[in-house]
């Protein structure tokens, strides 16, 4: 068998690591990390997962006299590796030195604080995708085992974060739900209560995307962009609303792509396959062989 040359190869990826550096103008790294670290986020919310719901998440020899002492300790341990990849994560931004600890701590305490209600949110989706799904034959069988269920304790927890000002942390919990489901949810997209992804695989929701309460929608939905506006410079301009906004008790069918800044009215439904980039009124239909009704 054929000696590898490992030395040579390492030295190859020094090379290209060094040459990408350089093209990016990025100074070498500090004595520490300097981006906040994916496994260690995904640790962090894979322990959160268990301390909102500990009696169906947690281990499993866990007890209810004992319930308060593990959130207890879990949390603990979740916040203080959330407050490090918050450092690592304002540090990069370019928040100076002697801030990053003040501001991060301030940060993770304004998240921590948000979770009883992150909590009863997620409730509320718990709750609606049992009374959608007929074959749901309860409410701890959906938390266990509903793909749309784990990706939306992502996304609450993300979103929580990218709206306090971590938007990389908020990325990187929102991207491993998309590795385990298939559902993918940028952390701005803001979505209200009773909200029900059925089945989920192929789901694509926006960061400007705005969803209502009480809306349903099945596998393969887009809400997307419909065109990516440019600057003077030929960049892609940022920040602008360029997703669908989706208004309470709306219900759109499997395969459907929804794209642009539109506005889906109250109670519409939107047929599956459809293409659309238009408004619909309050309470109208739209299916493939069909216009506005």
């Amino acid at each position: 068998m054929t000696t590898l040359r490992i030395d040579a190869i390492v030295q190859g990826l020094h090379a290209a690591r060094n040459e990408w550096r350089a093209s990016q103008s990025r100074p070498r790294e500090p004595e520490s990390r300097e981006f906040p670290s994916p496994d260690a986020v995904g640790e962090a919310i894979d322990a959160l997962r268990k301390a909102l719901f500990p009696m169906r998440l947690g281990p499993p020899d866990l007890r209810q006299e004992n319930e308060d002492y593990y959130v207890g300790h879990t949390l603990d341990a979740a916040l203080h590796t959330l407050l490090c990849q918050a450092r690592l994560e304002l540090r990069y931004g370019g928040v100076p030195a002697v801030e990053v600890h003040e501001r991060a701590t301030e940060l993770i305490r304004s998240f921590a604080e948000g979770l009883p209600d992150i909590r009863r949110l997620l409730d509320s989706d718990v709750l609606a995708a049992y009374e959608g799904d007929p074959a749901a034959r309860s409410v701890d069988e959906v938390l266990l085992c509903y793909p749309g269920v784990l990706a939306m304790i992502h996304h609450r927890l993300a979103h929580s974060l990218y709206r306090l000002g971590l938007p990389l942390l908020g990325r990187i919990a929102a991207e491993q739900a998309h590795s385990r489901t298939g559902i993918d949810i940028h952390p701005g997209a803001r979505i209200g209560g009773h909200f029900f992804i059925d089945h989920g695989t192929g789901v694509v929701i926006g960061e400007t995307a705005v969803i209502g309460e009480r809306v349903r929608i099945y596998q393969a939905v887009t809400l997307g962009a419909r065109r990516f506006p440019k600057n003077a410079d030929g960049t892609l301009a940022k920040g602008l609303k360029r997703h669908p906004t989706v208004e309470d008790d709306v219900v759109i069918y499997a395969g459907a792509t929804v794209l642009g800044d539109v506005t889906l009215g109250q109670g519409a439904s939107i047929g599956g396959n459809v293409w659309l980039t238009h408004d619909v009124p309050a309470g109208g239909s739209v299916t493939q062989a069909s216009s506005v009704s």
